[in-house]
């Protein structure tokens, strides 16, 4: 816990960016810091707050569900609640309308972060701390105007971070950002990066448009982030040893994950946009390791075609499942997507949910594989659960963190080999996971990672070691502008 008689309480507004996958691990984070003594303000969007609210409202009582840090601050945590207007109405649809809205939170948000943080500054404690997602390309301005010590919050892996921290590598060696003759040959120059396909790089650096909003949202943020006093990485030392080691010697680098949750499956802080199904029941009644878990995450989308191929192959698999189908998986405007009839030809070893608590789902003995896009968030739940992959990216850092699956670590499969999905492929790779004796040793494998995160989580292990130097160095630099003042 962080020494307090010599200057003021730490007190640190967080700003996770505003998408499900990066809530989940900054309000873990919030927790962590308010169990250590932290005042936290944590700031939402309006919208993603609404979303997370109004999901909230079957299991909360309704008054309560707009604060969303009560049962925190119940327990004895000091866990503010505020939310931000994003400059987008409640209603605009940020997912049909994902430019835009990007465009919006790169250029014009830092005039409402600016509003809020000004009137933050009047509160007792007043904040001393700035805790931004590495994705937001202003928390330099903010943190030198308010005088805040300035951490940048990463909620991928290291090896995510290190691509997008060398850009100008993969430009000057003509694997991204090319007119013309773009390498497509094995990258072995990145620091601490033994090699990488350009095909294993996320997706917005395999794109030959790197004008698009979130080419430069990377950029910028990525030039920001060079200026910050301290990142935090939630990942594990252990699993990436070379490529946190190699970032150390620009910046200081904190690795500290995995953040969950203290309960694992039972949070007093609800980070879910939907409504979600209680599958408790319905997994209880089904044999140890005998379910597939399927889910594509909160964000990105894919076509009618896949989810047709993938439906049709789990038929053929004679598989237990569970998938969670959100309703704009493939669109915000198309809904009907499944073969028709599909849901009573499967009913009794198939269940389709709109959303579930994942948590809860993979730390059920009926799970024996997740069927997966590859969230970070996933992969560390996954893996805490001794739960092997079927690996099926679909964007951003999904592919990148494929490769540290499946190549690197030798915990999952791919869904694919190549080119477009077919039904016999899901039901042979989906069989193979579940059914097979060959799979045995993935088992194994996945239990020995677990073992790498426990040990970091031990309190001797790498992570805790790593949060006390954060910490210290964090209290270092607080007493320091506090002599200055």
């Amino acid at each position: 816990m962080m020494n307090q008689s010599t200057h003021q309480k730490p007190h640190a507004i967080l700003f996770p960016y505003p998408l499900q996958g990066h809530v989940i691990p900054f309000v873990n984070l919030a927790i962590k810091l308010a169990t250590n003594g932290f005042t936290i303000t944590f700031i939402n969007t309006q919208s993603i707050h609404q979303q997370i609210s109004k999901a909230g409202r079957s299991n909360i009582n309704d008054n309560e569900s707009n604060d969303l840090f009560l049962g925190a601050r119940k327990s004895g945590l000091d866990i503010r609640d505020v939310s931000i207007y994003d400059g987008f109405s409640v209603d605009f649809d940020r997912s049909l309308n994902h430019d835009e809205f990007f465009e919006g939170i790169m250029n014009d948000f830092v005039f409402h972060v600016d509003e809020v943080v000004g009137k933050l500054m009047l509160s007792n404690p007043s904040p001393n701390i700035l805790i931004a997602d590495t994705f937001y390309v202003w928390s330099s301005t903010i943190a030198k105007k308010y005088n805040l010590v300035n951490v940048s919050y990463w909620t991928e892996p290291a090896l995510v971070f290190s691509v997008y921290y060398h850009m100008d590598l993969l430009k000057q060696n003509g694997h991204y950002d090319c007119i013309e003759n773009k390498r497509e040959d094995i990258i072995n120059y990145i620091p601490g990066v033994k090699a990488i396909k350009p095909t294993d790089l996320p997706s917005y650096l395999q794109s030959n448009d790197t004008n698009m909003v979130v080419n430069r949202i990377i950029k910028r943020a990525f030039k920001e982030v060079k200026n910050v006093d301290f990142i935090i990485c939630n990942t594990v030392q252990e699993l990436e040893p070379e490529t946190i080691t190699a970032l150390q010697k620009y910046q200081s680098i904190y690795a500290i994950g995995p953040i969950f949750s203290p309960g694992f499956t039972n949070t007093s802080v609800s980070t879910s946009l939907w409504s979600e199904f209680d599958c408790t029941n319905w997994l209880d009644a089904k044999p140890h390791g005998s379910v597939l878990y399927i889910s594509f995450g909160s964000y990105a989308h894919t076509n009618k075609e896949t989810i047709v191929e993938i439906a049709c192959g789990l038929m053929v698999s004679e598989v237990n499942f569970i998938w969670v189908l959100r309703p704009d998986i493939v669109s915000s405007e198309e809904s009907d997507y499944l073969p028709i009839g599909y849901e009573d030809s499967i009913k009794d070893r198939g269940l389709i949910v709109p959303w579930c608590c994942q948590t809860a789902v993979i730390s059920h003995p009926a799970v024996g594989g997740f069927l997966t896009h590859c969230g970070w968030n996933s992969i560390m739940e996954s893996i805490w659960c001794s739960v092997p992959f079927i690996c099926f990216p679909l964007l951003t850092d999904q592919f990148t963190n494929r490769k540290l699956v499946v190549d690197d670590w030798k915990i999952g499969i791919n869904l694919r080999d190549k080119g477009s999905i077919s039904r016999d492929e899901v039901a042979e790779k989906v069989k193979f996971l579940m059914k097979g004796k060959e799979a045995g040793e993935m088992k194994q494998q996945v239990k020995n990672i677990k073992k790498e995160l426990e040990d970091g989580l031990a309190i001797n292990g790498s992570s805790q070691v790593n949060f006390t130097k954060f910490m210290g160095d964090l209290e270092s630099i607080l007493q320091l502008n506090h002599i200055a003042k």
